[in-house]
């Protein structure tokens, strides 16, 4: 008598936080996981805590503009750590009884994998296994994405997994899959070439409102804030033929309109990659009908007259710079991608090419060591002189990250101790306790006319 197949269970968790928003946001990581064990013939179920358009959730708590929106939330005790922090806290997804009722409404899984993103989110994760653990205590339960990655040693400890992955997703999964068949299962999939692996399973969603997209993963830059070149030692490239027909394929297939692209550097080797992308787009005739946005930022100095009318010819929607500081000394502590020329002319040939100005905004850091709220203010106003929008990027602390030792000693928290205190709804960098006048302050400058 055969055997039944595997069956696994993908899961991604909860967030509990002060502040949180589905800015295009999936678990493509978790998904093309989802993917390749469908290809292997493993039967798969699917649960997203996040799932803005569960069932059970009324029509207006799905959607706002271009696929975005806010999360279901449920109001929570903060954990005793942020106890000093005047915000209120909350668990952003489903309520916690659908989870119950949708992981009862499951045959029970021979493992579950979880994934995880921002490290401070990590009571999100406990509180997902924790739950999966009392439905099915005999299923092994095992954890990777970027919390995992790290933080390991405090995932390994805290999480509730019974194995912590780091690292490559499509590597530890093999593991896994050997583990509980006692067969090499990794077929034709080469984790080196992107092009090898298959499209993440967003099928597995209940509604497919939009897909991101990663063409790449990696930076050649090594910016102090950012532990891209941890996550991605290696940096890897889709060719974009195979963007392409994974574009195609989403709209035709699921009727998708919106696609964020969630690169590092989207725009980096241009000719090669992202130029020849989007004149396809263009040729396709997809360019009347659907959106791409860019929540991760592009490069400003790899923006030029031809890339600026490009990406406004192939239909992009959602622009945003990589500025992060109007500070342009390169002697400052803060990284500086561009000269203030270079900014400017930016704008210029993007607003040439057709975008307007509330299609564009500029990413500033806000809440670095040592950075005083007035240098805040300030670049906001420069932003605001050339007419696009400036959209502060509150600093998280991460590990592995040039600036994090300093970030440890600017803090008035343990930082070392424990990631809930890396939250940057808090702005862990200040001496002072957290105080709404910080948030204020830039926010006014924002909007001031």
């Amino acid at each position: 008598m055969k055997s039944p197949p595997l069956r696994i269970l993908l899961v991604n968790p909860y967030i509990h936080d002060f502040a949180a928003y589905d800015f295009w946001a999936k678990p493509a990581g978790l998904l093309l996981l989802g993917a390749i064990l469908r290809n292997q013939g493993i039967a798969l179920d699917y649960i997203d805590c996040l799932n803005r358009f569960h069932p059970r959730a009324r029509q207006t708590d799905k959607q706002v503009r271009y696929g975005r929106g806010p999360y279901l939330k449920t109001p929570i005790p903060k954990p005793d750590a942020l106890a000093d922090v005047s915000r209120r806290y909350s668990r952003y997804g489903i309520p916690l009884e659908w989870f119950r009722e949708d992981i009862r409404a499951i045959p029970k899984p021979d493992a579950a994998l979880v994934t995880s993103f921002m490290t401070y989110w990590y009571p999100g994760v406990q509180e997902t296994i924790r739950e999966i653990r009392s439905a099915w205590p005999d299923s092994p339960i095992f954890l990777g994405g970027v919390y995992a990655s790290l933080c390991r040693e405090h995932a390994i400890r805290h999480s509730g997994a019974d194995q912590v992955f780091s690292g490559c997703g499509e590597t530890a999964l093999f593991t896994i899959l050997k583990h509980l068949t006692g067969q090499d299962v990794s077929g034709d999939i080469n984790p080196d070439n992107m092009d090898s692996l298959p499209w993440p399973a967003y099928d597995l969603q209940s509604t497919i409102a939009y897909v991101p997209l990663l063409t790449s993963l990696g930076c050649p830059f090594s910016c102090e804030y950012c532990a891209s070149s941890f996550l991605y030692p290696v940096r890897r490239r889709r060719s974009p033929e195979s963007v392409m027909a994974e574009i195609r394929f989403w709209h035709d297939r699921h009727d998708v309109l919106d696609f964020a692209f969630y690169d590092d550097a989207l725009l980096i080797d241009a000719k090669r990659h992202a130029i020849p992308l989007f004149e396809m787009i263009i040729q396709s005739g997809l360019n009347q009908t659907i959106r791409f946005h860019t929540p991760n930022a592009v490069h400003i100095r790899e923006i030029t007259p031809e890339t600026a009318n490009l990406m406004y010819g192939a239909g992009f929607k959602t622009l945003r710079l990589g500025l992060e500081t109007t500070s342009f000394d390169p002697d400052k502590r803060l990284d500086v991608k561009v000269t203030r020329n270079e900014f400017y002319q930016a704008v210029r040939w993007l607003k040439d090419a057709g975008f307007q100005a509330r299609d564009i905004g500029a990413y500033l850091l806000a809440g670095c060591p040592g950075q005083p709220v007035s240098d805040v203010e300030t670049a906001i106003q420069i932003v605001k002189e050339t007419g696009i929008t400036p959209v502060p990027a509150y600093y998280s602390p991460i590990p592995h990250t040039p600036l994090w030792q300093h970030a440890v000693k600017s803090s008035r928290y343990p930082l070392e101790d424990d990631p809930i205190y890396t939250n940057n709804a808090i702005l862990p960098c200040s001496r002072e306790p957290f105080s709404w006048e910080t948030i204020k302050k830039i926010k006014v400058a924002c909007e001031a006319a």
